[in-house]
Order: C-alpha cells, then sequence, then structure tokens
C-alpha cells in the first residue's frame, strides 16, 4: 500500500516515507491508496482481543511495511500501565443506558492526544531506519494545548530526533502551559507565540515549506516532520479505538451484533473525528459521526452548508483545545468524499489560503451531511452541562468533553435518534479544573483558589483522585521562556538549534 497527496502533486511513497515526511512535499497531507476493509467474521476475532492487539491489527492493515513484531514492539512500548493509568488504556464508561463516554485521557499527559502521540514517536523512529535517513529529525508541532505535552513526553529524549512545540501564549490553559514548560528533556523546546492557535499553525506550516530553513537544516544534517494529526502516523493509531469502544460494548451486551452506534466527537483540528471516519470506511458499524464545536464553531458551519469560511470572530473558550478556525485535517474527508479529486482539493485549499473561505459542490455536501452531523456549545451551557452530567450522573467531564454532551443533547432534541452513543471524553476534568470547579461550586471559590489548590477541592469534594499527570506539576520548575511574536518562529527555531553533534 502506498500513500499518495491530498493535492496530487507528489508521487506516492510507502507508509514509512509518509511517517517520515510527515507533509507531502506539495503541501499536501498523506492518505493510504485504499482503505482496508474489516468485515464481521474480523470484528468477532477482535472482540476477544485487548486494547493492545485490537491496536496492533487495525495498525497492521495500514502500515504493510512495518512487520507485525515491529507493530507489536511499538504497541508495547506506548499502551502500557507504566503510562496508562488503566490497564484498559481507553476504557469505556456507562452513563446510562445507550449513553457511554470513551475516555482517553488515562494516559501520562491526562489527554486523549496520548493515544497517538505515545505510539508515533516509536513508529517514526523505526520509518527513519526503513528509509536510511542519518539526518537528525527535529519535529515541529503547532499546539492548541494538549498535543504540545503529549508530544514532548512521546519524543522526550528519543535519540536522533528534537522536537520544538510553539503554542499561543494566551490560548492555553494554565494547567497546559505548565505542562509544557516545565517539561524535561536533553532534546525538548517550547515556544510560546504571541497570538492564536491559528496564528501558530499557520507559522509552522510556513516554516515547514520554507525553501531557506529547510537548506539550512539541511546543512547541518536535520530534516523536518511532524507530530501534529497532519502525519498519517498520529491519525493512524487514533482509528484504533473507535473499533475498541464498539467491541466492548459488543462484549458487554449493550449493543447487538452488528448495531450501529453513534459517536459524539469534540473537535477541532478535525483529526479526532476523521480516525472515527476511516473506522466507518474500513466497517465499523456506525450511524453518525456528531462534530460537537464550541464557540468557534466553523466546522458546524461547514456541515451544515458546505461553506468553510474561517473569516470570522476567534473566541478564547473554556475549551481551549478546540479553539481553532483552521481544521487542517478537513482536507483529508473532502479529499476521500471527491473520490480522491486532487484537482478540487487542491483549489479549495488555495481558496482557503487566498480568501480564507470556499464552497464546496452541492454532491460532496450530501454526502457530508450523509455521514456527519454538528451543532456548538457556548460558555454557559458547557459550564451547565458539567453540573448537571455531575448532578445526574455522578460522572465528571472536562469543558471539550461537555461541549460534546450538550451537542449531543440537542442531536437528540432535534432528531429523536434512540441509537446507542458513544461520547468521545477527550481529557481529564483535572486538567481543566478552573472551568470545572466554576461549574460546580460557582465563580467565586473558583477564582479565588489557585490552579493545585483547585486539584485538591475537586478530589476531596468529587472523590475522584488526581491523575498522577497532574499531582506532582507544581514541584516542578519552569525550564522553557521564550515568547515571539509569529513573523519570529523561523528565528527562534534556528536560535535554538544547539550546533550538530
Amino acid at each position: 500500500m502506498l500513500y499518495e497527496s491530498t493535492r496530487g502533486r507528489s508521487r506516492p511513497v510507502p507508509a514509512a516515507e509518509a511517517i517520515k515526511q510527515g507533509i507531502a512535499p506539495d503541501g499536501g497531507l498523506f492518505v493510504p491508496e485504499r482503505i482496508p476493509p474489516l468485515g464481521a467474521a474480523d470484528l468477532d476475532r477482535l472482540a476477544g482481543l485487548d486494547y493492545r492487539q485490537r491496536a496492533a491489527e487495525i495498525l497492521g492493515r495500514f502500515l504493510p511495511d512495518f512487520d507485525r513484531s515491529e507493530i507489536a514492539g511499538s504497541v508495547a512500548h506506548a499502551y502500557n500501565t507504566d503510562r496508562f493509568g488503566d490497564a484498559a488504556i481507553a476504557p469505556v464508561h456507562t452513563a446510562a443506558a445507550g449513553l457511554h463516554f470513551l475516555e482517553l485521557w488515562h494516559g501520562p499527559t491526562c489527554a486523549f492526544k496520548d493515544m497517538a502521540l505515545q505510539i508515533l514517536p516509536h513508529l517514526l523512529k523505526r520509518a527513519m531506519v526503513k528509509t536510511g535517513e542519518t539526518a537528525e529529525t527535529v519535529i515541529l508541532v503547532a499546539t492548541s494545548g494538549d498535543t504540545g505535552k503529549a508530544a514532548l513526553e512521546g519524543f522526550r529524549d528519543v535519540p536522533g530526533m528534537r522536537i520544538i512545540v510553539f503554542f499561543p501564549a494566551a490560548g492555553v490553559s494554565e494547567m497546559q502551559r505548565l505542562q509544557m514548560v516545565t517539561q524535561e528533556g536533553e532534546n525538548v523546546h517550547v515556544i510560546a507565540v504571541r497570538g492564536n492557535f491559528d496564528d501558530t499553525q499557520s507559522g509552522v506550516k510556513a516554516i515547514f515549506t520554507d525553501p531557506d530553513i529547510n537548506a539550512a537544516l539541511h546543512r547541518q544534517k536535520r530534516r523536518f516532520s511532524s507530530a501534529n494529526s497532519i502525519n498519517w502516523g498520529r491519525l493512524v493509531p487514533q482509528i484504533a479505538y473507535y473499533f475498541s469502544a464498539w467491541l466492548d460494548l459488543a462484549n458487554r451486551g449493550e449493543i447487538k451484533p452488528g448495531q450501529p452506534v453513534n459517536y459524539v466527537v469534540p473537535t477541532g483540528n478535525f483529526g479526532n473525528i476523521l480516525a472515527g471516519f476511516y473506522a466507518w470506511r474500513m466497517g465499523l458499524p456506525v450511524h453518525r459521526l456528531i462534530c460537537a464545536a464550541n464557540r468557534n464553531n466553523v466546522l458546524t458551519d461547514f456541515i451544515r452548508t458546505g461553506r468553510y469560511d474561517r473569516n470570522r470572530t476567534f473566541y478564547r473558550t473554556i475549551s481551549p483545545s478546540m479553539d481553532i478556525l483552521i481544521s487542517s485535517n478537513l482536507e483529508r474527508l473532502l479529499y476521500e468524499l471527491t473520490d480522491r479529486d486532487a484537482e478540487r482539493v487542491h483549489s479549495w485549499m488555495a481558496e482557503l489560503q487566498t480568501n480564507g473561505s470556499y464552497q464546496v459542490d452541492p454532491a460532496t455536501h450530501a454526502l457530508v451531511t450523509g455521514l456527519f452531523w454538528s451543532d456548538f456549545a457556548d460558555e454557559e451551557t458547557t459550564l451547565r452541562e458539567i453540573r448537571d452530567t455531575w448532578r445526574e450522573y455522578r460522572y465528571l467531564l472536562d469543558p471539550h468533553t461537555a461541549v460534546g454532551k450538550a451537542v449531543y443533547d440537542k442531536y437528540r432534541a432535534v432528531t429523536g435518534d434512540e441509537t446507542p452513543t458513544v461520547i468521545v471524553s477527550t481529557a481529564s476534568p483535572f486538567k481543566f479544573n478552573q472551568a470545572v470547579a466554576r461549574a460546580l461550586f460557582g465563580d467565586a471559590e473558583a477564582e479565588q483558589k489557585s490552579e493545585f489548590e483547585l486539584l485538591e477541592i475537586l478530589a476531596a469534594k468529587t472523590g475522584l483522585e488526581i491523575p498522577r499527570g497532574l499531582r506532582d506539576l507544581k514541584r516542578k520548575a519552569v525550564r522553557h521562556h521564550t515568547v515571539v511574536d509569529r513573523d519570529r518562529m523561523p528565528a527562534a527555531l534556528l536560535e535554538i538549534l544547539p550546533p550538530p553533534g
């Protein structure tokens, strides 16, 4: 199986090369030339396996140039109880009949990004060997919060690799910021950018394709790669947990054999929900993929109208990982739904670059609405959902998952759909403790306490345990202090790279 670019101006490459490059030379995103199917017999077999074995099966279908032992070794390193606080890795919590939460935050950084970023370094390291790469790899990351810490933790002190994370200085939660700026490791660098996530992401994309910067790195015997979800090696591990959730529900008798379910996904960059789309394409029984947005509801408008328009007010919200107006992975969906029409996709992306918007054709939009449904939740609704879900189910949500639950309630009210539903829970509530405390205890108590005091209050009043990835953060020293304007990002990158040794 080869991987081709969504822009159609680069040659197809094997999986290892696609993972190594991260982004295609023509600026497009790599996608597999075909989607490997999983039939009913395959699902029956996977039902008896644990999460690691299920993940290895899915990865093996997409990465044919990696042998089984390489994939099994990568999975074993990534998904174990030294790194994850729950032996199930991605457990499914049932709140009520037909309502389930897929918990993806039991990893070291307490967010769903761990599901991909604990395994990506191992895949990437093997990809370097397979492709004969001897240059040091510089992993370049733009983050709206959770990707940064997860990538830093995953790539920390990995030989032959260096990681540089850019994040919006005022666009992440305090816990997210502290997790990044206290990161240990000899090969890690963290830079705050004055601006929002879209400024940060656009700056990183510009660096990737800057010929002068790439020439400078070449002289230093270095090369770029990516840990963002533009890298297929980051996206493909996420397909596994959609299958695993369905299999767990089937094993428990919560759904009937072959019964479709809904997945509700809090979404910003469209990578997480796109993994659900690929799972559906492989054969997972899916009724609806419900895209849950916050006030930055560019995706909701696109799904409803077929027009993508980032020319709008940008809001900083209590669900900061979704504060995004340029959803990079939507490009992959459009490529798949247009029957891989690279020219059309290239044209739309050019319009987005030039005008900040594009309109898809009616046939493509009809395919979008055939599978996807979307709405959004504002701040007040999100806080109310955290409070109400705790009171009704004694289940505590972080603000991103609360957006998902609020949008699911809207979906039920509009459609009356009783299909069993999995809400993808993307972060520990303790990681966004100020917003959660506001929802449960009121503004006054939340605002008068530090982040670390709120951790203890939440634990005491809910009876829940503080995740180990946050428990000891207070004692860590700040190691990264650099803050730059967007136009200084390239210079900052070159300044912090040490002479090659």
